[in-house]
């Protein structure tokens, strides 16, 4: 890695944890109802509604009111699409999405996957970003806040039969978190040139003509290949472009908090009015990982016992630095076949500048590697790089990171209830070694605990490995393949954990607006994240109505080095050990290819 990149990484770290410290601050008293103007505020909205935000529930009332909320969101955020050609703020009269297209993008955006097999600019009105994409930002990462809260109070609480109020978790999560802080942040990018407007697209004439290639469509809608297995391209010159308006900074905001990642544009964070300067671009980052960071914190408070978070954070934070490392510097050594080699020069010289292929040009190498391994740590899914332009070893990097659940740093509340669920396995891994009943702050884990731990940790591999295999079988899936061999095998597998895992980012180089890929890919997604979640709040029920039991010369320190090193090896061991043969099919053998 090169000084820069290490001055980067030093920075954004720095930046992470000074924010994180007031960030958590706010959460716990939002959270806890210490938020006296809150709760003035609050009191005519729940009247309203009905709701009596002194009655809790137990874990399954609470989950069928969060599964009936989100489903109510699928099919809202469905209409909005299907009937946009009819509805206004339509500038440009985009017509209707099509079906198996809104269902994908319903469920994305309501599971905060953000996948997006559509072009925004070419394919959504106004209306539907706002009302309903930018909508299920918030409300998708208020879901992940709630979850962890209520797990979180499990741990906290003993002899209880409730986990908190789900509609009141809600709505405070996104009133007092996530409305507030989207709203300052939208001001501050609009302050550096992300566009904030309603106005039609404007056709503007170019200093020079633009010349580029397209490839050939069928009949059926895909690419035209030659007998290579290669798309037959055709040139084409313009000497206009069309520049896409819209309420963009508004959305950005909550994208990159609520570690969405569904980009206004097609081009996602790589398009210069969501992205203008290289400090927005380190703003959008540290965006990412402020409230997943600040979580951890909330961990400990809530616990009574800060030690117990900053172990949490620890491990995360030394997962994402070996990560990040590795990213930035398999890129920045680039492709050893493109290497020039003389007489004097050795057979092992690597690629000339490192590999700028698919890198934004305007952040170099060090910050494209940095965005792609925080984005793919949290379920955020924006890029500014095309990772299907990694080396091998660069893009296992995004790909490892989402298969291992995303829990570094991970979703906005996704991420820590992930971790804590590796947390109780380390804890039960332990105990079998010693042979005492494994504790956890306090509580018992016992045979209930470790069955939804199971369901939790196997549910997303089953899904991305069943489809990736279904994939690769079927007609239908390989048509979608760009690239043969096995880089084409990696684009479905990443296809595949950025859905099942929640992510949204794209590989690239697989052409996946099909109704197949549609269809299975949301699949992925809504059971990937409910089939996680679920099982999250039957643990949260179970260990709030435990005893909690006093700390013994025999109970395990669940802080300190000792147990990071346990939960970083349970993460790398069971959360990736799934994934393996696949991974040896996809990025291993491509990179062996090389030698």
């Amino acid at each position: 890695m090169t000084a820069p990149a290490w001055m980067l990484l030093v920075a954004y770290l720095a930046a992470l944890f000074a924010i994180a410290w007031p960030l958590a601050r706010l959460i716990d008293a939002v959270m806890a109802g210490r938020f006296a103007l809150g709760r003035r505020l609050e009191a005519p909205l729940y009247k309203l509604c009905g709701i009596q935000p002194a009655h809790e529930s137990g874990w399954l009332r609470y989950t069928i009111g969060l599964l009936v909320f989100n489903g109510l969101g699928v099919l809202v955020v469905y209409a909005l699409q299907r009937l946009q050609g009819v509805l206004p703020l339509n500038p440009q009269a985009m017509g209707a999405v099509t079906p198996d297209s809104s269902f994908n993008t319903a469920i994305s955006f309501v599971t905060n996957t953000n996948w997006q097999g559509y072009g925004g600019e070419t394919t959504m009105s106004y209306l539907t970003q706002m009302l309903g994409l930018t909508v299920q930002n918030f409300l998708s990462a208020a879901t992940g806040i709630v979850v962890v809260i209520a797990l979180v109070r499990g741990f906290a609480r003993h002899s209880a039969q409730a986990i908190g109020n789900v509609w009141v978790d809600l709505t405070r999560a996104t009133l007092w978190v996530l409305l507030p802080l989207s709203f300052v942040f939208a001001l501050v990018l609009g302050s550096m040139g992300v566009i904030q407007n309603f106005s039609g697209y404007t056709e503007v004439q170019t200093v020079e003509p633009v010349t580029w290639q397209e490839p050939t469509v069928g009949a059926d809608g895909q690419p035209v290949k030659d007998d290579q297995g290669r798309p037959v391209m055709v040139d084409k010159t313009g000497h206009t472009q069309t520049l896409a308006m819209g309420p963009v900074a508004s959305q950005l905001a909550i994208k990159m908090l609520g570690t969405n990642g569904g980009g206004f544009f097609n081009a996602n964070s790589a398009h210069p009015f969501e992205n203008p300067t290289p400090l927005s671009n380190f703003l959008q980052m540290l965006s990412i990982f402020a409230i997943p960071a600040a979580l951890c914190l909330v961990f400990g408070r809530m616990v009574g016992d800060p030690r117990q978070g900053l172990t949490v954070l620890a491990a995360m934070t030394v997962l994402f630095v070996v990560f990040a490392i590795g990213a930035m510097t398999f890129e920045q050594q680039g492709n050893p076949l493109l290497a020039p080699l003389g007489a004097d020069q050795a057979a092992s010289a690597t690629q000339p500048g490192g590999n700028m292929e698919g890198k934004e040009s305007r952040f170099g190498i060090a910050a494209t590697g940095l965005f792609a391994t925080i984005t793919t740590a949290a379920s955020c899914g924006a890029i500014i790089g095309w990772h299907d332009s990694f080396t091998p070893l660069g893009g296992a990097v995004p790909l490892v990171l989402m298969q291992l659940g995303e829990v570094v740093f991970g979703g906005v509340g996704a991420g820590l209830y992930g971790m804590l669920v590796f947390a109780i396995l380390s804890v039960f891994i332990a105990g079998l070694m010693i042979g005492r009943t494994p504790e956890y702050l306090g509580k018992k884990i016992e045979a209930y605990e470790m069955k939804m731990v199971s369901i939790a940790i196997l549910v997303t591999p089953l899904l991305v490995l069943v489809g990736t295999a279904i994939a690769v079988m079927s007609d239908a899936g390989r048509a979608g393949i760009a690239n043969p061999g096995a880089h084409g095998f990696s684009e479905i597998l990443y296809a595949f954990s950025s859905a099942g895992n929640n992510n949204g980012s794209a590989f690239g180089g697989l052409s996946a607006n099909t109704p197949f890929y549609n269809v299975m890919l949301a699949i992925a997604m809504w059971f990937g994240r409910f089939g996680v979640i679920v099982p999250v709040l039957a643990m949260a029920g179970s260990l709030a109505a435990k005893k909690r039991i006093g700390v013994t010369e025999g109970t395990l320190p669940t802080h300190g080095p000792l147990f990071v090193a346990l939960l970083i090896g349970s993460v790398l061991l069971i959360g990736l050990l799934n994934y393996v043969p696949a991974l040896a099919l996809g990025p291993v053998v491509e990179h062996l290819m090389w030698k």
